[in-house]
């Protein structure tokens, strides 16, 4: 525990107890001395039969060392969950004996009836006493009616919208936004103030003026924006789709793809590496690793989350991102840019994760460009399912491209098939196909990590928004 700063020091009363729950301490830097106290007492010879005997007590200290570190318990400690089961009558019976086995046990031992027990998976998320400030009753004046419930005061359960205001369109929607918000102008207006801003947004009307449809990795891949600053020049010049072929993108203002036949290239595809033993490997041998994975999760009472650092639109207008600090090691011009890895298909290169999102024309094959244009000039229809493209093109592309995957995976990691190369051979060939670059890590800035994008892009990108 003292080697992790982030997490908290455990003390469980029972510890032969499964069910116990623990105490937590948390970490506080501290500078204080260790002392070793030594008492030494003599006895002193009685003089007088009638008074009585004083030892001579005498103190040494002696200064072992400096305690820079100190873990305080200041969560409640009578928080516990035992294993009871309360009878008709009201009284209490310990299930030890039943639900825990202590050795190898018989079938009797499993078909034995028992009372219903379900230990909760997790206690709490806060084990120290918290104030609920409520808020009084309101006392309406006699003759008031409560308002019929409806869209405008009824509380969602979804979070408040962020105030990025941008522009969600559905495929089903008639109209498509030519503008912007004015709060979405307003906003931007406030932290664009110094040139490299105005540059930044020059740039990306270049690029809405190129190709109409850019999703965001794909942004980040051409140009180098702070992320913060990125969520609002977005809705400024673009609105978000939200349903359909173009799902996850964001759309020039006035521009329509519906109506468009050769917007048919800009549709997204949404790819996921397949695994199990029919495509040749399991998911243990798979060469992508996931971004996220449940056994790194740590429950919330054992480990002391830090708050992440709220951007503000002061920080904003002060250059963040843009001018840098004085101690970055990357220009400027590319110091937030992704890699081209994150948008891009090319065969040969596997993903950088295992679900991606592509535009069709970000498929850098020539077998998969020949399935995109089998029915150029004869677009009849535009669908939510396959857009201007014909039915299942996205089948038979996802087919392909996992196709390819195995081949690469075969090539890069032959012990899977065969013993003739060594683990270590294929890991370091593996890292260095999936993009990994362990000194392009070591190069980032402290304050700002980017990666090389989401695991789930359409889902990271609504979540900024909504």
């Amino acid at each position: 525990i003292y080697a992790d700063p982030a997490k908290r020091l455990e003390l469980y009363f029972r510890p032969k107890d499964p069910y116990c729950h623990p105490v937590c301490a948390n970490r506080f830097p501290t500078s204080t001395m260790l002392l070793r106290v030594r008492r030494s007492s003599r006895k002193r010879q009685q003089l007088d039969t009638q008074e009585q005997i004083q030892p001579q007590v005498q103190f040494e200290m002696e200064i072992l060392g400096i305690v820079t570190t100190v873990y305080k318990f200041q969560g409640m400690s009578d928080f516990q969950y035992l294993a009871v089961h309360s009878g008709p009558d009201g009284k209490q019976t310990s299930m030890y004996d039943k639900v825990l086995m202590l050795k190898p046990e018989k079938e009797e031992f499993f078909n034995k009836d028992l009372p219903l027990y379900i230990p909760p998976p997790i206690f709490s998320r806060l084990d120290t006493p918290v104030d609920y400030f409520y808020r009084p009753d309101i006392q309406h004046r006699s003759g008031y009616n409560n308002p019929q419930v409806s869209g405008e005061n009824l509380i969602g359960l979804s979070r408040a919208r962020r105030p990025h205001n941008a522009i969600f369109v559905n495929f089903d929607d008639e109209e498509i936004p030519t503008k912007p918000l004015d709060a979405a102008v307003q906003n931007w207006k406030k932290v664009c103030t110094n040139p490299v801003d105005k540059k930044v947004e020059e740039e990306l009307r270049k690029l809405f003026e190129e190709r109409p449809v850019w999703s965001r990795n794909a942004v980040k891949a051409n140009i180098s924006v702070h992320p913060d600053k990125l969520k609002l020049l977005l809705p400024y010049l673009a609105y978000y789709m939200l349903t359909g072929p173009w799902r996850s993108l964001w759309v020039r203002f006035g521009y329509d793809p519906r109506k468009h036949p050769e917007a048919k290239i800009y549709q997204v595809l949404d790819f996921r590496i397949r695994c199990g033993m029919k495509y040749g490997y399991a998911a243990t041998d798979m060469p992508v690793k996931a971004k996220r994975s449940t056994y790194n999760y740590s429950l919330p009472i054992t480990v002391k989350k830090q708050g992440s650092h709220t951007v503000s639109v002061h920080d904003l207008k002060q250059g963040l991102g843009s001018a840098g600090s004085s101690g970055a090691k990357k220009p400027p011009s590319s110091r937030y840019k992704l890699k081209e890895s994150i948008y891009i298909f090319r065969e040969g290169a596997l993903p950088p994760y295992r679900q991606m999102f592509y535009q069709l024309c970000d498929l850098n094959v020539e077998s998969l460009q020949k399935i995109i244009h089998r029915n150029d000039g004869t677009e009849s229809e535009c669908t939510e399912r396959d857009g201007w493209c014909l039915a299942k093109t996205s089948d038979d592309l996802r087919d392909s491209m996992s196709l390819m995957i195995k081949q690469i995976i075969r090539s890069t990691r032959p012990a899977l098939f065969s013993n003739t190369t060594s683990s270590e051979d294929g890991k370091e060939q593996l890292a260095y196909e999936s993009g990994e670059d362990e000194d392009d890590e070591e190069e980032e800035e402290e304050d700002f990590k980017p990666s090389d994008g989401s695991e789930n892009e359409m889902e990271t990108e609504i979540l900024d928004y909504v």
